[in-house]
């Protein structure tokens, strides 16, 4: 399983939130049950524009048999440079 930070919307303040991807349900969205608990839970809410990033790498590593956790880490990692942050869970990611 691997963390990542993302801001997420706190009555229209933005504070950075951990989400944890791992190999989601083929048929629900990567991301589901943790907008719906930070939604619940917290108030807050994940940008669209990061549930349909998550919804796309997950289509591409069903489409192409690859580790969606894996296709993750690489696709952000790849945009870290551009604002993104990308921190593997501790213990070598791994639960």
């Amino acid at each position: 399983m691997k963390r990542f930070t993302i801001p997420c919307d706190f009555g229209g303040q933005k504070h950075p939130f951990h989400v944890y991807v791992g190999e989601p349900h083929p048929k629900k969205h990567p991301l589901l049950n943790q907008s719906n608990w930070l939604s619940s839970e917290r108030g807050g809410s994940i940008p669209q524009d990061v549930m349909n990033s998550f919804e796309k790498l997950f289509k591409i590593s069903q489409e192409n048999n690859v580790s969606f956790e894996e296709l993750c880490v690489y696709a952000l990692g790849a945009a870290q440079e551009g604002g993104a942050e990308n921190t593997e869970s501790s213990g070598g990611g791994t639960t």
